[in-house]
Order: C-alpha cells, then sequence, then structure tokens
C-alpha cells in the first residue's frame, strides 16, 4: 500500500456548488474511474426550544483533526479499492441551507465508491474532533449534538 500525505480538509465558510462541481469535473480525465458516490452535508434550520437555527459555527482541533482524518482514509484505503476520496469540512459560520461537508469518493465499480463514501461519513461523525454551534435567531446558541 502506498503511504499517502495528511490533506488539510478544512475550508473556511460554506463550500461553494463551484467548488463541488470543479472536483467533478476534474475526475473526468481518469478514464479507469467507473463510479462516484458523494455526500453533501447541509446545514438545516433545525426548529429548537429556543427558535429556529440560522447557521452552525464549525470549531476544531484542527491538528488533532487532520492527524485522525489521515488514519481513517488510510483505513478507508486499505478496506476498498478506490481511486480516490477528496473530504472537504467547513470551519467558520455556515448559514441554514448551505454545504458545510463534501464526500467525494471514486473506484472502478460503484459499489466500493458508494460503501466507502458511507463509512467515511459515519466514521468523520464520531471520531473528529469538530464542534457546531447552533445559531439560534442570530441571538443565542447551543451546541450541536450529532445523531
Amino acid at each position: 500500500m502506498t503511504e499517502r500525505k495528511p490533506k488539510n480538509i478544512f475550508k473556511d465558510g460554506p463550500i461553494p456548488a463551484s467548488f463541488i462541481a470543479e472536483s467533478i469535473q476534474k475526475h473526468s480525465t481518469q478514464k479507469a474511474i467507473g463510479g462516484h458516490s458523494i455526500f453533501l452535508g447541509q446545514v438545516r434550520a433545525d426548529e429548537t426550544e429556543k427558535g429556529v437555527v440560522s447557521a452552525i459555527e464549525y470549531t476544531a482541533f484542527e491538528e488533532m483533526a487532520l492527524e485522525k482524518m489521515h488514519l481513517i482514509r488510510e483505513d478507508i484505503f486499505a478496506k476498498y479499492p478506490l481511486t480516490c476520496m477528496h473530504v472537504h469540512h467547513s470551519l467558520g459560520t455556515v448559514e441554514a441551507g448551505e454545504i458545510c461537508l463534501f464526500v467525494f469518493t471514486s473506484s472502478a465499480h460503484r459499489k466500493a465508491a458508494i460503501n466507502a463514501c458511507e463509512e467515511t461519513v459515519e466514521r468523520l461523525k464520531a471520531e473528529l474532533p469538530v464542534w457546531g454551534k447552533e445559531i439560534i435567531g442570530g441571538e443565542s446558541h447551543q451546541w450541536k449534538v450529532n445523531r
């Protein structure tokens, strides 16, 4: 197995649709890929006891998160025959309706891409030291709990 270098997954603010489209387009030159799987996490305007969530402010213990992401990435590549994997997570404020997480996996066959994408998302949510402070009506906040 080839040792991959750790990658910075963090982006300031929301992840623009143009960035996602460009990422997909760049893969059209890789003719060995037969399947992609994409997960887009979007900030919901959840109704809470305090009011409606208008945004989430993401913070992270970045160094630890990047180390952990590298380990997750290596585990996923060891388990699935992937061609590539891209993970981008927002830091800072992301408004309701905007994209905060983009996971993109590619493989020669769809099943590996789909399963790797799903497992990657579940592990990120469970293992990365990233926190979301839900901003409620711009006046109060509460810490987001992943379900």
